[in-house]
């Protein structure tokens, strides 16, 4: 099974992590409304995604980049300014 760690681009700017062995399903919750932090700012727009061969690390990468909390190494994710 695939899992995928995930950066959704919201709206208003700012950005939304999180993983899902079903990111197809997961992505249409978000549009539809489905999650508290997401709901107040659509469009989302999905902007990274990596993919996993597990749920433990797909977990463990979501909440590394998590603890972040920085918008500049969520946009050099993004653009692959690392790996």
């Amino acid at each position: 099974m695939i899992i995928c760690a995930y950066i959704l681009e919201c709206k208003d700017g700012t950005f939304y992590v999180g993983s899902s062995n079903n990111l197809t399903r997961r992505l249409k919750e978000h549009d539809a409304g489905k999650n508290s932090y997401t709901k107040s700012r659509l469009p989302v727009k999905l902007v990274y995604k990596k993919e996993f061969g597990n749920l433990t690390d797909a977990r463990k990468f979501e909440h590394f980049i998590k603890r972040q909390r920085n918008k500049k190494f969520y946009l050099k994710l993004i653009h692959g300014a690392f790996v």
